[in-house]
């Protein structure tokens, strides 16, 4: 009889009406619940829970009967007129403190939740006891803290080692000190000095991030101190200019003193902006936590904005978002870029058992390894030891020199350009990551062969001569040919625009493109690396996604029509500046991390033709780093042709991922071929992805004139300044 009952209530389920879509998304806020978590339950994607909520489309059996009782169970609990918190969060529960912190902005109105459960307080700290602390106004928490969480992992199966996040921010107010966890979580800290700091953290902090890949290793926790926590553990507020220039505190500080008494270890560059304090690791366990202190610099404002300025929950946020779709910080954006890859492709992996049942380190396939490899010579930026032959101050030329790079390219205006009235720039969505999406870079050592055939699978560097590439009439589709004219184009083999002049040293993109163009190619040597892969797929679709929700937070979404998309970009940063500051964080982490590849001696006393530090990494690698770049410039300049092609338009200037043309209006829309809300196959297409464009900035043609008739440069780039017009004599070279 119950199976019937079973089937009864089934059946009744299945067709019961749900509530309205936003119905739908209050219940879910109201209990605290995100997208994920539903999803999870439901064994549906994000996407289509988010899709149910948006009245886009509706559940069907058997999601639907679940996702109805679960509707149904909350309306019981929450009735309509509930208060509502910020769009995709759960609602923040009581947080467990020794009392509000006084930094923290206006309250929001927001649901507080049942109180944790009390426990024994651990030896050394003091009794913790509950307080609801909600969070500031217009504040979007990347994750939920549900009570209960140290004794079960949360939901999604995070470790609960790990349960209080990734960070905390430290701050001392009415003489006690908080830590400021994300998701609105602030812990009353008892730590009386920095040993005793760190040392709460890892037995008590709970803080931490899984890691990114299966031989990966779990993130450090990291602590980020306030000004006044820097004084409660006695350390300056600001550094002095010789400690900013050493980028470290005097190895004789006290408290440096008090970390040696306490066994605690620094690591090579010291106790700087960012600083690492360990343990030597017992067989799997490691000791160590990292700190970062905004007021030492450590959060440049060039990529993270004022985020050294916000107070320390909305700091949390941040750093918080970033460390949940990204990674924990372990230093600048660029530091972070280049980590990032190692986390996700780490250098060894543990082996299959052996005879006896151990496991030993082995290298772990599609990594580039534990050890450095050398580059070739043409690849080789000048001072490397590999040159230290050559005479000091002996210029190489393209034949002798990789130079890779992205475009600084402009030209006169022609009449009939000078004849329309605005200059329109348009900007490439993360442009080097999608020049990273795919591509095959080489993972080990160099090989040098004379005379090769040219392959375009092969990633390497090649001594070829492409000056008998003519723009004027190039293949732009299979056997179909477009002429164009030259002079009103860039040279796709040189980031200044100009004609190569004869055999010079190019990647492999860049070559594959002269015959993606219709012309015959015949390489005189080259540096070809036969162990290859896609190393960096992994690390753009880390960065795409979380650039992409980011953005999609601040109502940017992929997939919209070409006016929605340029609506809702006008003024997305004001929206929330707190997740603006994230976008500008993660675009910083791409090209940094790019970069890194290629790091230049940092002082040091080094000098030309000696090693420097970074080459003593693995990924120390500027194969890579031309490769990326190369492909990107390949990439924008197939548009700009596709554009050419079809439109008669050619740009007026280009830097890097910046294009300007003439036009008649001051949209993109009103110079971009859009037929029927469809853009030109293979050229620009509008929105937020990587590798589609956005608007970048409008000027008038008179402003572009009058600029360059100032300045006496005829070629000065103006898509330097097309976002805001800005130009100073400095910026012109004057």
């Amino acid at each position: 009889m119950s199976e019937l009952f079973d089937a009864v209530d089934a059946l009744v389920a299945s067709r019961s009406p749900l509530p309205p879509p936003a119905e739908r998304r209050r219940l879910r806020q109201a209990h605290g619940l995100t997208l994920d978590e539903v999803a999870a339950a439901l064994h549906v994607r994000r996407a289509t829970v988010s899709g149910w909520e948006a009245g886009k489309t509706e559940p069907r059996p058997p999601e639907r009967d679940a996702y109805a009782r679960m509707l149904k169970q909350l309306a019981q609990l929450y009735s309509p007129g509930a208060p509502e918190p910020s769009e995709d969060t759960a609602v923040p529960e009581t947080r467990v403190c020794a009392a509000p912190a006084p930094s923290v902005a206006e309250p929001a109105k927001t649901r507080t939740g049942p109180t944790a459960p009390t426990a024994e307080p651990a030896s050394g700290t003091t009794a913790l006891r509950p307080v609801a602390v909600p969070p500031p106004v217009a504040t979007t928490w990347p994750t939920s803290r549900r009570q209960g969480a140290r004794k079960a992992a949360p939901a999604g199966g995070a470790d609960p080692g790990f349960e209080n996040g990734p960070l905390a921010v430290v701050d001392v107010a009415d003489g006690q000190v908080f830590a400021y966890c994300v998701g609105g979580l602030v812990l009353d800290v008892p730590a009386k000095s920095l040993p005793a700091l760190v040392d709460w953290t890892l037995r008590e902090g709970h803080l931490g991030q899984p890691k990114l890949s299966g031989p990966g290793k779990d993130a450090d926790p990291l602590l980020v101190l306030t000004q006044s926590a820097l004084e409660r553990y006695g350390l300056p507020t600001t550094l002095t200019e010789e400690e900013r220039l050493a980028g470290r505190i005097p190895e004789d500080h006290k408290v440096i003193r008090q970390l040696v008494r306490a066994e605690w270890k620094l690591t090579k560059r010291g106790f700087g902006p960012w600083a690492r304090i360990y343990r030597p690791a017992t067989g799997s366990e490691r000791a160590c936590v990292q700190l970062c202190i905004p007021s030492w610099n450590a959060l440049d404002s060039r990529h993270w904005g004022e985020a050294g300025q916000l107070p320390p929950a909305e700091l949390a946020r941040v750093l918080g978002v970033y460390a949940s779709r990204v990674m924990t910080p372990l230093g600048s954006t660029a530091v972070t870029g280049l980590e990032l890859m190692t986390a996700l492709h780490p250098p060894t992996r543990a082996s299959e058992p052996d005879a006896d049942g151990r496991r030993h380190s082995e290298h772990n396939p599609g990594s580039l390894g534990r050890e450095p490899v050398d580059c070739a010579p043409c690849e080789a930026p000048d001072g490397h030891p590999l040159l230290a032959d050559l005479p000091r101050f002996r210029v190489r030329g393209p034949g002798e020199k990789l130079f890779e790079e992205a475009y600084d390219w402009a030209r006169p205006m022609t009449d009939a350009e000078c004849t329309l009235r605005h200059l329109v720039g348009i900007d490439v969505n993360m442009a080097f990551a999608a020049g990273a999406n795919g591509l095959v870079v080489g993972l080990g050592a160099p090989t040098h062969v004379k005379a090769p055939v040219f392959d375009a699978k092969l990633p390497g560097s090649w001594l070829v001569d492409l000056s008998h590439v003519d723009l004027s009439r190039v293949k732009v589709a299979k056997d179909k040919w477009a002429d164009l004219d030259p002079s009103l184009l860039p040279c796709p083999f040189t980031p200044k625009g100009e004609r190569p002049e004869g055999p010079a040293w190019y990647a492999t993109p860049t070559v594959a493109y002269a015959v993606e163009l219709g012309y015959d190619v015949t390489p005189i040597e080259a540096y070809v690396r036969y162990e290859n892969g896609r190393y960096l797929d992994a690390w753009y679709s880390r960065l795409r996604d979380a650039f992409l929700a980011t953005m999609a937070d601040l109502g940017v979404h992929a997939d919209m029509e070409p006016a929605d998309f340029l609506a809702a970009m006008d003024g997305y940063r004001g929206r929330d500046p707190e997740l603006a500051i994230v976008v500008s964080a993660v675009k910083a982490t791409v090209k940094g991390g790019l970069g890194k590849l290629r790091e230049r001696p940092r002082g040091e006393g080094w000098r030309p033709g000696e090693p420097w530090r970074a080459l003593s990494r693995p990924t120390w690698r500027p194969d890579i780093r031309a490769a990326v770049i190369s492909r990107t410039r390949i990439n924008l300049h197939r548009k700009i042709v596709k554009h050419a092609a079809f439109t008669g338009q050619y740009p007026v200037a280009i830097l890097s991922d910046c294009v300007v043309y003439a036009a008649g209006g001051t949209s993109p829309l009103d110079f971009l071929p859009y037929r029927d809300g469809k853009p030109l196959p293979g050229g620009f297409k509008l929105g937020i992805n990587p590798g589609l464009v956005k608007h970048e900035g409008t000027q008038s043609v008179l402003w572009g004139e009058e600029v360059r008739e100032r300045f006496n440069a005829p070629e000065l780039n103006l898509a330097r300044y097309i976002k805001d017009g800005q130009v100073t004599d400095k910026d012109s070279g004057e």
